[in-house]
């Protein structure tokens, strides 16, 4: 059969394929979304700010956290290696298209002694004595592409690569993230620890004054009894509070790689930072940064050029096998040495394996579409996390808001308590019980600004990163 009718044979096969068209992705978002960054952004940060949006809380040991996490936890070394192993993976897949071959030599040396019968001596023909033979040759095998297999293998080769980058890449932003929000907490444990224990010391004030009024006949012992088990529960509350500081604490080592240091390691803070400010509107190319997203998108680009490679499985394949070599060969009397070259041409038609290769292009194809799907569903997934956590992260810079005026004004009761009960005009038990609110009010603010910040940094991971520092009037109305 001519290479024409082979040709001809494939292109039959592949009109059968149909159903091989490519699919295109739904990833529309609210226009809230869809503003480009530059022309969102007046004086936008820059992408390598954006990634590392943790600066932005002006937190030096957080830095040096994440900065360590980066380095040394088991995770990100992990993710690194993955990282390694897609990228060798995916330049093997190339390599199929260069030509193939292996040297190969062979020498053996006989030594013959004749024990019986007639001997021969002519030259080249002794039976009796030493021969050398040696050879030495290369076959190739080289397979000539005609049709554009290495653009497909290469397009899914390089999809591959990019989504294992893109992979590793999401690790490490998670595993910042992480960090941030545990080290948040435990700094919001260590004041709610603090408040927790000058509360014992109130109720511990509050149990002496009780038992006095006791002992002097002013009060029942049911009041004691009622004042030891706030007592009680002020310091069980205390104890739980150290508990769980002490465990974030090794948890947050563990993650930066350090589970083996004491937890005095990580030292606390009297003061947590604010919320970064929240923007009207967000560039819709933010979410696109989402490593998620991208690694989405090249597992699409990955499967394209598998269902290409699948549909090009119809054509014909050539392939040449080229050779050298050489031989020698030594008897008696006789020296013989050679050399030689070949040059072969083959060609493979798929007919009976027409049948598989529609059933392998199906799978692909559902493969491909199947990888667009989960592009889109990437994109609405990134929209919804961006959206409610920009959403909930105002909620909680409005709580914060209250509550810090909230705790202000029972901070400036305290305040005026203990300075009446120093001039004598309120009693000691109406000074403790003007700080025990302003305290508890401080424990709920503590609480909602740790909220706030954990909520920040999810916020900054929805987004890939982060968002730009100013939004234009325009934009924000």
């Amino acid at each position: 059969m001519r290479p024409a009718a082979y040709i001809a044979l494939g292109l039959a096969g592949l009109s059968l394929t149909g159903c091989a068209t490519p699919y295109k992705a739904d990833t529309r978002l609210p226009s809230s979304f869809e503003a480009p960054q530059a022309a969102a952004v007046s004086g936008a940060v820059a992408p390598a700010q954006l990634e590392t949006w943790w600066t932005g809380f002006g937190d030096a040991q957080l830095n040096a956290l994440i900065d360590e996490a980066l380095k040394s936890s088991p995770d990100a070394r992990s993710a690194a290696a993955r990282l390694r192993e897609a990228q060798a993976t995916a330049g093997s897949a190339l390599i199929a298209f260069l030509p193939q071959g292996n040297a190969a030599g062979s020498t053996k040396e006989t030594h013959t002694t004749q024990t019986s019968g007639t001997k021969i001596t002519i030259p080249g023909f002794s039976n009796n004595g030493q021969s050398d033979t040696s050879s030495a040759n290369l076959n190739v095998s080289w397979e000539l592409d005609l049709f554009g297999r290495i653009f497909a293998v290469a397009k899914a080769a390089r999809g591959d690569s990019a989504a294992a980058r893109f992979n590793y890449e999401g690790t490490r932003s998670s595993l910042a993230a992480n960090v941030a929000d545990v080290y948040f907490q435990t700094q919001g444990l260590a004041i709610q620890l603090a408040d927790a224990r000058e509360t014992v010391r109130i109720q511990t004030e509050f149990q002496r004054i009780a038992d006095t009024k006791v002992a002097r006949g002013l009060a029942s012992q049911a009041e004691a009894d009622r004042v030891a088990g706030d007592l009680a529960q002020a310091r069980s509350q205390a104890t739980g509070v150290e508990a769980e500081l002490q465990a974030t604490r090794r948890t947050l080592l563990v993650l930066i790689g350090h589970g083996a240091d004491p937890a005095a390691a990580i030292v606390t803070h009297a003061a947590l930072p604010a919320l970064p400010p929240v923007p009207a509107s967000v560039p819709g190319d933010l979410l696109a940064r989402r490593p998620d997203v991208r690694e989405a998108h090249a597992r699409v680009a990955s499967q394209v050029g598998r269902l290409t490679y699948s549909e090009l499985a119809f054509f014909p394949t050539f392939t040449l096998t080229p050779g050298i070599g050489l031989s020698r060969s030594s008897q008696p009397g006789f020296l013989s040495a050679t050399r030689f070259w070949s040059i072969g041409a083959a060609v493979s038609q798929p007919v009976l394996s027409i049948p598989r290769l529609l059933t392998d292009l199906k799978a692909q194809n559902a493969r491909t579409e199947q990888a667009v799907i989960a592009y889109e569903k990437a994109v609405q997934s990134a929209y919804g996390d961006a959206d409610n956590a920009l959403v909930r992260l105002d909620a909680d810079g409005r709580r914060i808001g209250l509550l810090t005026d909230g705790e202000m004004r029972a901070r400036r009761a305290a305040e005026a308590g203990r300075i009446r009960y120093a001039a004598g005009l309120d009693d000691l038990q109406t000074a403790l019980g003007a700080e025990a609110s302003w305290r508890a009010v401080r424990t709920q603010l503590t609480s909602a600004q740790v909220q706030g910040l954990r909520r920040a940094v999810q916020t900054y991971k929805a987004l890939g990163g982060g968002w730009p520092s100013r939004i234009t009037d325009k934009e924000a109305h």
